[in-house]
């Protein structure tokens, strides 16, 4: 029960922190100065959220989003949505392979040879299927989050930073609303697809509630760290490289690759998303379907990291509000449908 738990846990949290997350720039666009209770309302509305989804893929046993998505959104706007998901997984993949180029240029690599790095080892991953990316989200994951989480804390308190200085100060608290929202599209894709892979509703909690809290103590210490480098971030494409400035180069290569593996993890999980849903279609291999998706994908990411995080993640953010507001008030709705 705990292992599979856990395994769906980091399932949750690879897709969730990728390379907007992972590098500072997502949270930044969301949340930033008077965002303490906004943090917290979306640990709450986050494991509440993906409770909802992994409860209903549990008992549909699905192995792909369409089942799991009409329940939330109702048969009506089943269509919009999946077309909306498949979309917002699409993007969300460019965003990931376009921040692969960039973060491949901290090593003054090409951006891109960043991007062909990345589509071959995501071609190379789904030779296994979906089992070689839990087994690569049980590896990297805790990896990353150690990594992340001790360079946040060093940097708090080598500036020794207050954390908890300015709870009186919490007007942008509705933060949390859009924020949650932009998460949890993605979540509907990839936890549709495990369904029969679930084996009992303890591992859902398991899930659920380690997965918010994990994410709610970095995003926390994590946005209260951008704050205090505020005047900097407009200079920096990745707002983590104005973190780690001041420390020495060995720990910036050793945070870079972490990042990367962010970005990996998370376009990992969207393809996955694309790849089950379209793959009763054309009946081929999973990895040549992701050949071909790639193929498609490369093109946009001329269209650069930071400008696709801030027109994108913020339109995606207000346009699921929707399904955020089926998924907080289900135990209701589900009874009245009885």
């Amino acid at each position: 029960m705990w292992s599979a738990g856990i395994k769906w846990m980091f399932l949750i949290i690879g897709t969730t922190i990728g390379a907007g997350y992972a590098s500072g720039r997502e949270l930044w666009q969301f949340f930033g100065h008077e965002s303490g209770l906004a943090i917290l309302l979306f640990v709450i509305f986050f494991s509440a959220s993906c409770g909802v989804i992994l409860k209903i893929s549990y008992e549909r046993k699905s192995t792909q989003y369409l089942p799991v998505l009409r329940k939330i959104v109702g048969s009506k706007l089943t269509g919009v949505y999946d077309v909306m998901i498949f979309f917002y997984l699409y993007t969300t993949t460019v965003i990931m392979i376009a921040g692969s180029g960039a973060a491949g240029q901290v090593f003054n690599i090409s951006y891109w040879w960043g991007i062909v790095m990345m589509a071959i080892a995501l071609i190379i991953l789904f030779l296994k299927d979906i089992n070689g990316l839990l087994a690569m989200n049980q590896i990297i994951l805790p990896l990353l989050l150690g990594g992340l989480l001790f360079i946040l804390l060093m940097f708090t308190f080598d500036q020794q930073l207050a954390l908890f200085s300015h709870w009186h100060e919490q007007r942008n608290w509705t933060a949390a609303f859009p924020f949650t929202a932009l998460n949890i599209l993605p979540l509907i894709a990839v936890l549709g697809a495990i369904g029969n892979k679930i084996g009992s509703k303890q591992e859902i909690w398991i899930a659920c509630i380690g997965s918010g809290l994990i994410l709610g103590v970095i995003s926390y210490i994590y946005n209260n760290s951008l704050i205090q480098i505020a005047d900097e971030i407009l200079l920096y494409e990745i707002p983590l490289f104005a973190i780690l400035k001041n420390y020495p180069f060995e720990i910036l290569i050793v945070m870079t690759l972490l990042l990367w593996f962010a970005i990996f993890t998370t376009a990992a999980s969207g393809i996955l998303g694309i790849v089950t849903r379209i793959k009763d279609f054309f009946k081929k291999p999973l990895w040549l379907i992701v050949v071909v998706t790639l193929a498609t994908m490369i093109p946009l990411t001329t269209l650069g990291f930071s400008t696709l995080v801030s027109y994108i993640y913020p339109a995606y953010g207000i346009l699921n509000l929707y399904v955020l507001t089926r998924l907080l008030l289900y135990p209701i709705w589900n009874k009245m449908e009885k």
